[in-house]
Formats: structure tokens, C-alpha cells, sequence
């Protein structure tokens, strides 16, 4: 008996062990990397869903989904940043400006090249557009609550209630995973919406041309320091002698050089 409870305690002990190595062996922990809390919705009274940045901006737009509401944020996301409306004022389904539009139950938003945003509005079934002053429209579905898997014009189109948005700047177009039809579909976007705003082209070469420019005066300076000790003997004391030599043999008008003249007026003086 004793030796059948040394044995199961023994194979007790094994299996643990091999569970404790298998288990581990999944994880490989990479070091490195510091996790910290840069906004807290419950001081601010929201709850942030997701957030993207901007393009051509240095804003970031928060969705609190579940109050059907649109904030942005500065870049320098702290505890301390200031949070402001965006667009949405309650649940329900609304174009118009910032103050006026309505959005119900958004799950997910995607930001083109220009700073518009299109928000995946789940229960209303459709796919809205905020410029970047804050007005809506409606690009796509809504005019129908009803569920649906149709293609077409905006007005046509139909959606499940369970769908988000992805925006490819590369083709200009907005992909949909539309998971309750299982569909991947696309709306393609119009021209002016996938082209960069001048001021974050002009913003992005001017740093590198500032970035160019200060790296070649600092190697010219470097390069400066290292030669200056040989240019300057060549240049500034080597060079005179021979010129004077030069100019010494040269002769006048009565074919004497300047040393023959110089040693005839010697002579007179004695």
C-alpha cells in the first residue's frame, strides 16, 4: 500500500512537471517593452472603444461606442490632454454638424488620407462620413433598417448589423468585413479623399530637407577641421616664394631683371 502511494504521488509529480514545461514552452516573453496608462476614461467620463490617428494632423480620434460619440485628442495623449467633442449628440441615426448628428451603436471607424472619417454604424446598417469640420453623411446603406447583403449605389446597398471598416490608401478604397453576411466588400472612395493635404507633404519634405542641409554642414565642418592643417601651409606660405622668384626673373623694358636693377642703384649709392 505504502509503495502504491509513493508510486501515484510519483507520477502526480511527473505529470505536473510535464504540464509546468509544456505550458511554459508557449510563452516566450520578450523584454523590453513598458506598458502605461496614458488616458483614463473614467475621469473623463468616456469609454473609449478604439482610436486612430489622423492623417495630416496631429490629432487622434477616439470612439466611445457606447454612447454613440466622436472625440479628438492632441498627439501628446496624457492624462492632462484635452478631450473634445467631434461629432454625435445621442443615439439615433442623423446627418449634419458636429452638434446635430446622431449615431447608433458605431463599432468601427476607419480615417482616409484627407482626415474624413467613416464610421461603421452597426445598428443603423450603414457607413457614414465626417469631414474634418464635423458634418455628416450617410455614403452608404441606412435607408433601409432592415439587414441585407445588397451591392450597388449608396442608396441600394445593404449591410448586416455586424460589420467594421478598414481604409487602403494604396487603391483608394474601403474595404467592409461584413461578418454577419461573411462578405468582404468594397466601396471605392472618391479621388480627392486618397491624395495627401499639401501641409503634411510640405510638413514631411521640409524635414528632410532641413534634416539634408544640417548633415552636410556638419560634415563640411568636419571635413574642414580634419584638411585645415595642410591647406593652410600649401596655400598660405608655400606659394608666395615662388611667385616672388617668378616675378624676380622676369625682365623690364631694357631687358634687366629687377635683381640687376636693384644691384646697379647699390652700387651708385657707394
Amino acid at each position: 500500500m505504502a509503495i502504491y502511494r509513493q508510486s501515484h504521488s510519483f507520477f502526480i509529480f511527473i505529470a505536473f512537471t510535464i504540464a509546468g514545461i509544456h505550458g511554459s514552452a508557449d510563452r516566450v516573453l520578450e523584454d523590453g517593452y513598458v506598458v502605461s496608462t496614458v488616458l483614463d476614461g473614467h475621469k473623463l467620463k468616456i469609454n473609449p472603444h478604439s482610436v486612430l490617428p489622423r492623417y495630416g494632423s496631429s490629432d487622434f480620434i477616439i470612439l466611445d461606442s457606447a454612447n454613440s460619440l466622436f472625440y479628438t485628442v492632441s498627439s501628446l495623449i496624457s492624462q492632462e490632454s484635452e478631450i473634445k467633442r467631434f461629432a454625435g449628440s445621442k443615439a439615433g441615426f442623423c446627418d449634419g454638424d458636429s452638434a446635430s448628428a446622431m449615431f447608433e451603436g458605431p463599432r468601427s471607424f476607419a480615417i482616409d488620407l484627407k482626415g474624413n472619417v467613416y464610421v461603421a454604424d452597426q445598428t443603423n446598417k450603414a457607413i457614414r462620413k465626417i469631414t474634418k469640420k464635423g458634418v455628416t453623411t450617410t455614403i452608404a446603406g441606412g435607408y433601409t433598417l432592415k439587414p441585407g447583403r445588397g451591392d450597388g449605389p449608396a442608396q441600394n446597398a445593404s449591410f448586416s448589423p455586424d460589420f467594421e471598416l478598414v481604409f487602403v490608401p494604396e487603391t483608394c478604397v474601403l474595404l467592409v468585413s461584413d461578418r454577419g453576411n461573411q462578405l468582404i466588400r468594397q466601396i471605392d472612395l472618391k479621388a480627392e479623399d486618397c491624395r495627401r493635404s499639401p501641409d503634411s507633404v510640405l510638413g514631411g519634405a521640409s524635414l528632410w530637407v532641413l534634416l539634408g542641409l544640417g548633415v552636410s554642414c556638419l560634415v563640411g565642418f568636419i571635413v574642414g577641421i580634419i584638411l585645415r592643417p595642410y591647406v593652410i601651409p600649401h596655400t598660405g606660405r608655400l606659394l608666395h616664394p615662388p611667385l616672388q622668384r617668378d616675378m624676380e626673373a622676369l625682365p623690364n623694358s631694357s631687358g634687366e631683371t629687377s635683381s640687376e636693377v636693384l644691384l646697379r642703384h647699390q652700387k651708385r649709392n657707394c
